[in-house]
């Protein structure tokens, strides 16, 4: 890839050499983490974060559980820290518990006063963030560094990207060091990440060609749903988020089941639903939501992969290759960041300028 632009779509488009130089570099983050993680023999883990660092968290947690067998989850630093316990019971250690924050630029307010609140409770504390002389970095025990290098401009999407690399790579190594995958999984969960990564570029090529292709009609529409289940609700929310802070239109996320629930009373003709069609247990039940919701609105995209989706159509993005579950989510964002980038672009939104400057959910640099 050529040099990066301090713009959106520059980030963006470096995706592909900035996952693959942190995976070839993923000594650096993840060494430091299993030291610490078996140092203090952990039996609980705790993801924080805000905005992507949140939806980060949720895929951790998704990794951690599945991987690791541990107990893990995501959860919102300030609701947490005002009403939740993590250790109520008694069962284990504080220390046994391992508190993560989030945080690309480690001045996320909220994350940062509960990774003080953590440590002083007795809790193990770890934080992952690009800027080791960031604030959070003096309220942790340990920091492992995101090789994210800079993102100058608002929205993070290779942050996010590789932030979720990271974790995932977090518990894979994990998982192999506790015995939990076996050398000859561990083995194939390696190449088929490289494999993808070695392709990204064919991702981000495929995925803004798409865009261009169905663009028309998402920018005139009234509102814009995100539908994600399993290891890909932290995908949905992912998506729901960067298309609200960059094409700034209504958009709302949720989980596939429960938008059956009430909100398919709202669809109609100029109404944008993206599914996210992941290789899990929910998989038929997205298939049949999916005839069904095109009687009420033609505006049905399915982002997938493989040989999963029956019948696509024109509006759908399927990715030749098909991505195991785990890694999948890196591909499935980049449809909906050129949604929102690219999108912005089309109608006039500079997104180097944010709009709301009231109140700020980051220190100020001086702080």
């Amino acid at each position: 890839m050529g040099s990066e632009k301090p713009t959106v779509l520059g980030y963006m488009r470096s995706q592909p050499e900035v996952l693959r130089k942190t995976y070839q570099n993923r000594e650096v983050f993840v060494n430091p983490f299993i030291d610490y993680y078996l140092k203090h023999d952990i039996k609980k883990v705790i993801f924080f974060g805000s905005g992507t660092s949140y939806n980060v968290s949720n895929l951790a947690a998704y990794y951690f559980k599945h991987l690791v067998e541990v107990d893990a989850e995501a959860q919102y630093p300030t609701v947490y820290l005002n009403y939740e316990c993590a250790n109520r019971n008694q069962y284990i250690r504080n220390e046994q518990i391992l508190c993560v924050g989030i945080s690309q630029s480690g001045t996320s307010i909220s994350t940062v006063k509960m990774m003080e609140h953590a440590r002083k409770q007795g809790f193990s504390t770890l934080a992952i963030t690009s800027d080791l002389n960031s604030e959070i970095t003096k309220h942790v025990d340990t920091v492992c560094e995101l090789l994210v290098g800079p993102e100058l401009t608002p929205p993070e999407t290779k942050g996010y990207t590789t932030s979720l690399i990271s974790v995932y790579l977090w518990a894979l190594e994990l998982a192999r060091k506790l015995n939990k995958v076996c050398a000859v999984d561990y083995a194939k969960a390696c190449e088929e990440l490289e494999d993808m990564l070695s392709d990204f570029e064919t991702v981000i090529t495929d995925s803004e060609k798409w865009y261009e292709n169905v663009k028309t009609t998402i920018l005139n529409s009234n509102r814009i749903y995100v539908l994600g289940y399993g290891i890909d609700f932290g995908s949905m929310l992912e998506g729901t988020l960067k298309i609200s802070e960059m094409l700034r239109y209504p958009t709302v996320g949720c989980e596939l089941e429960e938008f059956m629930h009430g909100l398919t009373t709202t669809l109609k003709g100029d109404v944008t639903i993206l599914m996210i069609g992941s290789d899990e247990a929910e998989l038929p039940r997205m298939l049949d939501m999916r005839e069904a919701f095109k009687r009420y609105t033609e505006r049905v995209h399915v982002i997938s992969c493989g040989d999963l989706i029956t019948n696509p159509d024109e509006r759908d993005i399927i990715f030749k290759k098909k991505y195991n579950k785990y890694i999948a989510p890196l591909a499935y964002t980049v449809p909906m960041q050129f949604i929102a980038a690219k999108g912005a672009r089309d109608i006039g939104i500079d997104t180097n300028i944010w709009p709301f400057n009231d109140l700020s959910g980051h220190l100020k640099e001086e702080e």
